[in-house]
């Protein structure tokens, strides 16, 4: 086996067709990143579940800082399993002699990461000996990723060190004062299981004060774009419910074509919706004035 091979990256994500990295993961745009951190976790989450994607989203952690903005980034995965003595003496030769990888395993996850990346590690949830990171290991993934972090589903050490670095963010199940031990590192930049989720090398890492999700990259920029008007179209409503213009049922249920038109004539002239102006609403209008219609044809088939 090979930790984190090209090849076996790209071919388990294959469903990415556009820009990769140097280890080959999927590279999203930054400007993708930029406009995901503007957004709610359940405006990223309705897209993706939509499409079929159930397992993406695990809640239940700690965090190491408090989640004033969301945590973005791209994947770098690691999983670990109990040390069984043939397998681990096995790989450790084979990552330092055949791969001249240096150090512990836990820092070969980390010496992959460069800027916007976010470690995820499975570590079956283990908490004592389970400390995948501490306060020198989460400086070095400040300094190499400037604003990522780490999401591990097990546990840390140096807490209060931790909470010292600026701008990381540390999602963890929990904290022991032992180091890291009798663990094995089998797979890097391989699909990886965090609780009920799963993430592959290069998914968008997008943690908030609810918890998780994992975005596929293909689906990215269409979650953004869900998400965004999403976002958008509440800003409106609640404008609207405040002036009573429209009750919440006329809110709740499928717009009207004259809602629509009134909604894209807010768009134009409101400043909070200037960042949101890219948006095309086309279709969703095409859909409202079919509604209507058929509305019209089904009260003069009563009458």
């Amino acid at each position: 086996m090979k930790f984190g091979a090209y090849e076996d990256v790209v071919h388990i994500t294959k469903g990415w067709t556009g820009e990769r990295l140097p280890d080959g993961r999927p590279k999203v745009s930054d400007d993708i990143l930029r406009r995901l951190r503007n957004i709610t976790l359940e405006e990223a989450w309705g897209p993706l579940w939509r499409a079929g994607y159930h397992y993406q989203f695990q809640g239940e952690f700690k965090t190491s800082h408090s989640v004033e903005k969301p945590l973005i980034g791209r994947a770098v995965t690691g999983v670990m399993v109990p040390k069984r003595p043939d397998l681990d003496q096995t790989l450790i030769e084979y990552g330092h002699k055949e791969e001249g990888r240096r150090g512990s395993m836990n820092q070969w996850v980390i010496d992959q990461l460069i800027e916007d990346d976010v470690v995820v590690i499975d570590l079956f949830d283990k908490i004592f000996q389970g400390t995948f990171v501490g306060g020198n290991l989460s400086t070095a993934i400040h300094t190499r990723t400037k604003r990522g972090g780490s999401v591990i589903w097990g546990g840390v050490r140096d807490l209060e060190q931790i909470v010292q670095i600026p701008d990381i963010q540390t999602y963890f199940r929990g904290n022991d004062p032992t180091g890291i031990g009798d663990v094995t590192l089998v797979g890097l930049n391989s699909p990886c299981r965090i609780g009920n989720a799963i993430c592959l090398p290069g998914d968008i890492v997008f943690g908030t004060l609810s918890g998780v999700l994992f975005i596929p990259p293909q689906l990215a920029e269409t979650c953004v774009i869900g998400a965004e008007k999403s976002h958008i179209r509440d800003i409106f409503a609640f404008d609207r419910l405040a002036q009573k213009v429209y009750t919440t049922a006329q809110v709740d249920t499928p717009w009207t074509g004259a809602m629509m038109d009134d909604f894209i004539d807010w768009c134009a002239k409101d400043k909070r919706a200037a960042d949101y102006r890219h948006l095309n609403f086309d279709e969703e209008l095409k859909e409202a004035k079919e509604r209507d219609k058929q509305a019209g044809n089904s009260t003069q088939v009563i009458l």
